[in-house]
């Protein structure tokens, strides 16, 4: 519970404002700036009316600091400082929609040239030498601009479609768009994934699939020695002329879905008209995303693999490399 704050005579209301939108944190700085003393301070810190987070940055109550108390804290102590990476991200989306606990480290950017101490406990200071051009100082807290702080986290993850699941939430809240943040990618000179993920933002902001129609081909299809498919087949259907992405002898169609940005109920009503026209057709539809091509595509191969000997396909699928899904089955089989 958090204790009624008395205030002393010499607070003004320009601080007793700045508190307030600063969530109940301010420095010792902001402090003296405004006219209290280190005695002031003193007095307020031995009456539990102010409480130390961090050496010269205090909150207004004696309970446990809030999230967001914590994020002013770490902006305040490493000042010029702002939010970054998931805790730009964090603060951003607000309490209502993330994906991590609130326990986690406060990850905080400077500017390249300066030095810090130590940092404390539960506070991750990164040093930007892009820290004009990417920060927000008038957002409140100050913090990462939003695709900067996006692509940041993305690259982090430790495997490619989670750094698009991040990149999708990112655009699906409306917050940045997929051109932002190629944009924003490519002024960067290095960066992991950066020309796998470049290749991905084009595909989007042009509207085409080439990427994973790539990543099918070689990952899944010609990595495991499946049958080559007709690519683009014009086809009539309800809705007019389709090309299906991929077509094998025997009527199993193969359809690469890379829409992770938008999405919404009229594409998806179109797609399932598109396989139930292909099942009138006598064909199998099969949809394939950014997992099964790019993460898993071995074992795609082998689910593939069963279904194309099903339609009537003789050959043998082969392995890709050790520990290959695809090998373990036909060595088992030879056995």
């Amino acid at each position: 519970m958090v204790p009624t704050t008395r205030q002393p005579w010499r607070m003004n209301l320009g601080l007793r404002h700045l508190i307030s939108i600063q969530a109940g944190v301010v420095s010792r700085a902001q402090a003296i700036d405004n006219g209290l003393s280190d005695q002031d301070i003193r007095r307020l810190v031995r009456r539990r009316e102010w409480t130390p987070i961090h050496r010269g940055v205090y909150v207004n109550h004696t309970g446990v600091p809030t999230w967001l108390q914590r994020a002013w804290a770490a902006v305040l102590f490493c000042a010029p400082a702002a939010l970054a990476g998931e805790s730009a991200l964090r603060a951003a989306y607000g309490p209502g929609r993330r994906d991590r606990g609130d326990d986690g480290p406060i990850h905080v950017m400077i500017d390249h040239a300066r030095r810090l101490p130590s940092p404390p406990e539960g506070l991750v200071v990164v040093r930007s030498r892009a820290f004009g051009q990417q920060t927000r100082l008038n957002t409140s807290p100050p913090r990462q601009r939003f695709e900067d702080a996006a692509l940041d986290v993305a690259i982090a993850e430790r495997d490619d479609v989670r750094a698009l699941a991040v990149l999708a939430a990112a655009v699906q809240s409306r917050r940045t768009t997929a051109r932002r943040m190629l944009v924003s990618l490519q002024s960067r000179g290095r960066a992991k994934r950066r020309t796998w993920l470049l290749a991905v933002l084009r595909d989007i902001v042009e509207g085409t699939c080439f990427v994973l129609e790539h990543e099918y081909l070689t990952r899944v299809e010609r990595a495991h020695g499946l049958p080559t498919a007709m690519r683009q087949q014009r086809a009539t259907a309800s809705t007019g002329l389709v090309f299906r992405d991929a077509e094998y002898v025997g009527g199993l169609v193969v359809e690469l879905d890379g829409r992770i940005f938008h999405d919404n109920a009229e594409q998806r009503d179109r797609d399932l008209d598109r396989d139930l026209d292909a099942a009138v057709d006598g064909k199998q539809t099969i949809r394939l995303g950014w997992g099964q091509v790019h993460v898993r595509g071995c074992h795609t191969a082998l689910r593939l693999a069963q279904i194309l000997s099903r339609t009537g396909w003789a050959g043998r699928p082969v392995g890709c490399g050790p520990g290959c899904p695809v090998a373990a089955m036909a060595d088992s089989e030879a056995a």
